[in-house]
């Protein structure tokens, strides 16, 4: 069962970033796209380690 993180999981997930840096982050391709259900967005856990990861390999 995949695990979706609201915007204050993920906030909490990144180190307590605020909602305008994870928004930027959006637009600058930092962080995968939300999925949107309903009126609210959700972000895979695991397609965000995995993005995560993969920037951490880049960088290394």
């Amino acid at each position: 069962m995949k695990r979706l993180l609201t915007l204050h999981g993920l906030s909490a997930k990144l180190g307590n970033r605020s909602r305008s840096a994870i928004y930027n982050d959006l637009s600058e391709k930092r962080l995968p796209s939300p999925i949107k259900l309903g009126g609210r967005l959700y972000w895979e856990d695991e397609v965000v380690d995995a993005h995560l990861a993969a920037m951490r390999d880049r960088a290394a």
